[in-house]
């Protein structure tokens, strides 16, 4: 299977720099798998398409303010970082595309002084920081950092602070609970409280598990072979009550609608076959491509990913290669938003 065949042509001006005035008027697209029909509407209207009552799985994780900007200390260039993970106390592993060489020792200044970064050791985009800070970090991140948006989401260091907090609140999912990701769960940006809450009274079972979304979930696809691809190891937990649940879904025959692919990734990496007695966590990097065999998701909801990526990769394995390029080119002809603050997709 060639990276190749998961290439398609995408306007830039498809893709959404801001997300939508109101979370739940961002467009949905409906994809029949059975007869390969599509049809179009708001996504406030999503309880229309689910007659049957599903369980729908939602990815909780609360994305941390983790890019920091500041300046190198020896030249006073201007640098950002992601802190991705703590890899041993003070010793951070940190996203530093675009900052050039550095020797070890090497100082950055950030977050106006507050927070303090000497450079270790590098690989690739990635180095190795001790990073120097007076009292809780999380509490300097939520001050003083921005949130990790992707790339694609074209922000400058000098960006405005009512720019800003619309990230903070737009880059969250409005059912966030356990902080600890760099990515935000997209297909869960559209939902609010009013929504959620008319879903969840007659549409649709809800349950929450959590995925704390990593770098691996965005890093490109770099084989020419995709099977060769290997994803990075991301953490999740599945409180009892949200594993009772879908062993519960399956018993019945209920459906399982999957809230992302990052929930997605979490129901495939494990076997619902009885009730557990305890919350269930641990380390998933499973990699689903098309001919990869579905277990749990019998439905999901998604946004609209980047061209040969993970993701794409994944709705592809879902619905079938044929059927998403159409499902894809009408989303393009239809001027619908991609990416992360972009619009939805229920795939049926």
């Amino acid at each position: 299977m060639k990276l190749s065949d998961f290439d398609f042509d995408l306007p830039e001006r498809l893709i959404a720099q801001r997300p939508e005035a109101r979370r739940d008027r961002s467009r949905l697209m409906i994809v029949n798998r059975k007869n390969a029909a599509i049809s179009h509407d708001l996504f406030v209207n999503i309880g229309r398409y689910l007659p049957h009552r599903p369980l729908m799985v939602f990815n909780d994780t609360r994305v941390v303010p983790a890019k920091v900007s500041g300046f190198k200390k020896d030249t006073g260039k201007q640098v950002e970082l992601v802190l991705i993970r703590e890899q041993e106390p003070g010793v951070w592993e940190a996203l530093i595309k675009g900052l050039g060489k550095m020797k070890p020792g090497a100082e950055l200044i950030l977050c106006k002084g507050a927070l303090t970064a000497i450079f270790k050791s590098r690989e690739d985009d990635r180095g190795l920081f001790q990073l120097n800070y007076r009292g809780d970090l999380r509490s300097l991140l939520h001050q003083a950092a921005r949130m990790p948006l992707p790339p694609y989401i074209r922000r400058e260091i000098h960006d405005n602070e009512e720019t800003l907090a619309m990230d903070r609140e737009r880059y969250q999912t409005v059912y966030a609970a356990r902080e600890g990701a760099i990515a935000a769960p997209t297909a869960g940006l559209h939902f609010t409280p009013e929504l959620l809450d008319e879903i969840g009274a007659g549409k649709a079972d809800l349950a929450f598990l959590t995925l704390h979304v990593g770098i691996g979930t965005f890093l490109p696809v770099r084989t020419w072979n995709v099977r060769d691809h290997q994803m990075e190891k991301e953490r999740f937990i599945l409180p009892r009550k949200a594993w009772n649940q879908i062993t519960g879904a399956r018993e019945r025959g209920q459906k399982v609608l999957a809230v992302g692919t990052t929930t997605t990734r979490v129901l495939e990496s494990l076997t619902f076959d009885a009730p557990a007695q305890m919350e269930i966590s641990g380390e998933t990097e499973i990699f689903i491509y098309p001919g990869v065999k579905f277990r749990t998701v019998d439905q999901l909801l998604t946004n609209f990913h980047l061209p040969k990526s993970t993701l794409f990769l994944l709705v592809c394995a879902f619905s079938g290669i044929d059927l998403m390029r159409k499902a894809y080119q009408e989303a393009i002809s239809n001027q619908y938003r991609f990416f992360s603050y972009g619009d939805a997709m229920l795939i049926l």
